[in-house]
């Protein structure tokens, strides 16, 4: 690749933040995750996940099912046949934007 070719602003930026590359990594190697889980995972606090959880589904590449399980709530994530697609995409390009 040469000078020319170099366009970070291609990478996704719903994926990019930290936290939100945190989750789709975490996803992408497992079915479902709970919010306990990735909260855990990624060393979150419920607010700050919470809103990245929201970014994420809003944009399409996360769903997020609410229910109970006895009395407590129960919050689980899956990555969306769009997220999937969104995460190889962005795999690829930061590949192509480091040589690899």
């Amino acid at each position: 690749m040469n000078e020319s070719d170099f366009n970070a602003a291609a990478l996704d930026e719903i994926i990019h933040g930290k936290l939100r590359l945190g989750i789709m990594a975490y996803l992408s190697a497992v079915e479902q995750a709970s919010f306990t889980e990735l909260k855990q995972k990624t060393d979150a606090s419920d607010g700050n996940l919470s809103v990245h959880m929201r970014k994420l589904e809003e944009a399409g590449y996360v769903s997020v099912e609410k229910r109970f399980a006895g009395r407590r709530p129960l919050t689980t994530l899956k990555l969306t046949a769009a997220g999937r697609k969104a995460w190889i995409a962005y795999l690829d390009e930061l590949r192509r934007l480091t040589g690899g």
